[in-house]
């Protein structure tokens, strides 16, 4: 490897280090600048409603077929 080669690499592997730093604080820049005026936006909301239990009325309405699935009684 030739002097010319290696002050190349050398300048080379500085440039890109120097343009990843650069890259990174333009992503956090522009992150925080986003963060400041963007408000959520949610696609999928979550819900979780409230728990019920069956009462015991309930469980005479309902009965097992033979295959094992349950069938709601008329």
């Amino acid at each position: 490897m030739d002097v010319d080669v290696a002050a190349e690499v050398l300048a080379g592997s500085i440039l890109t280090g120097l343009a990843f730093i650069v890259a990174v604080i333009t992503i956090v820049i522009i992150n925080n600048i986003f963060h400041k005026y963007w408000k959520t936006v949610n696609l999928w909301k979550f819900e979780q409603y409230p728990t019920r239990f069956v009462e015991p009325g309930e469980l005479d309405n309902v009965k097992k077929d033979p295959a094992g699935s349950e069938v709601k009684s008329p």
